[in-house]
C-alpha cells in the first residue's frame, strides 16, 4: 500500500460507531486489494455492509443502494482520483459523505479535501479507531440528510392537497399575519380565513403554527 501499512489497534475493546443501521453501507474505493480487504473486514466487524471497487471509474459505473451510505476512497488512483470521483459524484446529485485517505498526504491536499466537503482526511497508516470515528460521523451526516429529504418530500406531498386559497392563507399565517390581516389582503371575510386555516392545518397534519412554519421551510427547501 504505497509502502505503508494499516496501524492496527492494540487488542482491546474499540469505541465503534453507535448502533450502525442494518442497512448502512460503506463504499470502499482503492486500487490496492490489500487495503480493500483490510477495510472490508474492519467495517463488517462493526456491522456495516460494504461494497468494494478497485477504481473510481468502476464505482461511478455502478448504482449505489438507496440506503444510508458513505464513501471511503483513496486520493491517488489511476484514471480517476478521489477528488475527481467526488466531483463526479456530486454532479450526479448524490449527497453521499466522502472520507479521503492517502499515503502521500500533505497540508494543501488535506485543506483541499475539507474545502470539498470531505468528512475527514486520513493519512496512511491510520488507526482503525480513527477510521471508525470518521465513518461514524459520515453515517450520521448521511442519516440526517436522508431525514431532511424525506421530510421535504412529505411536506410537499401534503402541500399539494391544499386548495389555492388555503395556500394563500397558509402564506399569511407563516408570515405572522393575524386572521383579520389575511382577510384584508385576500379580500375575504375573517370567518372564511378561519375556516381555511382550520382546514389547511388539518391537511398539513399540524395543530400549532410553529409546526406549520417548520413544514413551510421544508416545502421551500430545494
Amino acid at each position: 500500500m504505497d509502502g505503508t501499512e494499516f496501524a492496527r489497534t492494540e487488542p482491546q475493546e474499540m469505541n465503534t460507531p453507535s448502533a450502525p443501521e442494518p442497512s448502512a453501507m460503506v463504499i470502499i474505493i482503492d486500487d490496492d486489494p490489500l487495503v480493500r480487504t483490510a477495510l472490508n473486514s474492519l467495517f463488517r466487524s462493526v456491522g456495516f455492509e460494504t461494497r468494494l471497487y478497485g477504481s473510481g471509474r468502476e464505482a461511478l459505473a455502478d448504482e449505489f443502494p438507496d440506503i444510508v451510505t458513505c464513501v471511503v476512497t483513496d486520493v491517488r488512483m489511476p484514471e480517476i482520483g478521489g477528488f475527481e470521483f467526488q466531483t463526479a459524484l456530486s454532479a450526479r446529485s448524490a449527497e453521499i459523505p466522502v472520507i479521503f485517505m492517502t499515503g502521500h498526504g500533505d497540508i494543501p491536499m488535506s485543506v483541499r479535501a475539507m474545502k470539498a466537503g470531505a468528512v475527514d482526511f486520513l493519512s496512511k497508516p491510520f488507526r482503525d479507531q480513527d477510521m471508525l470515528d470518521a465513518v461514524g460521523a459520515a453515517m450520521e451526516r448521511a442519516r440526517k440528510h436522508r431525514e431532511a429529504v424525506r421530510g421535504n418530500i412529505e411536506a410537499k406531498t401534503l402541500y399539494e392537497t391544499l386548495t389555492p386559497r388555503e395556500r394563500e392563507v397558509m402564506e399569511g399565517v407563516v408570515q405572522g399575519l393575524l386572521n383579520k390581516q389575511i382577510a384584508g389582503e385576500l379580500g375575504i371575510a375573517e370567518m372564511t380565513v378561519k375556516l381555511h386555516r382550520l382546514s389547511l392545518m388539518r391537511k398539513m397534519g399540524v395543530k400549532r403554527v410553529p409546526d406549520l412554519l417548520r413544514l413551510s421551510d421544508l416545502i421551500k427547501a430545494p
